[in-house]
């Protein structure tokens, strides 16, 4: 029995749904979200409220059921207050800046690190350490994120890198081990 997929998503004001066979678009002041949902699990709109039923208990139903709420849920959620993700660079010299609309890392390599935004996605810089993704598609707002990450992850002897606001990162002793 799927306990998240039997919880009702409440719609808040200002956000619409539609619902055209298996496509569901959510509308709201963040932007406009569409996705193609499996047609086993039935998705009922009523007022301001969203339900999703299964057809059966077959074992795929069973695990599409609680993944579907949960995407619609974050498409709701998206349109209505957006989501957000902060990164923190750390490291001597390591700082980033926005030329236009690119984001330009200076992260320890010969040469800096250019990110475009996708649609929808806003990247904003509050300082040179600081780097923080903006978007109303959860999804994409977590892909861009781990992408600048990527370019220079912490590690665990010095510390230094691109890390997520808040990330713990386990410190190794060196060589010495005392």
């Amino acid at each position: 029995m799927s306990r998240i997929g039997n919880k009702s998503i409440i719609i808040p004001a200002g956000v619409t749904v539609e619902q055209n066979g298996n496509v569901v678009t959510v509308k709201g002041p963040k932007g406009e979200l569409s996705r193609e949902f499996a047609s086993q699990i039935a998705i009922n709109i009523e007022g301001n409220e969203i339900t999703l039923t299964r057809e059966n208990d077959a074992k795929e139903n069973r695990s599409l059921h609680g993944t579907m709420r949960s995407n619609l849920f974050n498409m709701v959620t998206g349109v209505s207050e957006g989501f957000a993700k902060e990164l923190e660079l750390i490291g001597v010299g390591y700082r980033a800046q926005m030329q236009g609309s690119k984001l330009v890392l200076n992260v320890g390599y010969s040469h800096p690190v250019e990110f475009e935004a996708q649609e929808g996605i806003t990247i904003e810089v509050p300082s040179n350490t600081k780097v923080v993704v903006k978007g109303a598609n959860k999804e994409h707002v977590g892909e861009l994120a781990a992408n600048i990450r990527g370019v220079r992850p912490p590690e665990p002897y010095k510390g230094k890198g691109i890390c997520y606001v808040g990330e713990f990162v386990r410190r190794k002793e060196g060589k010495t081990g005392k």
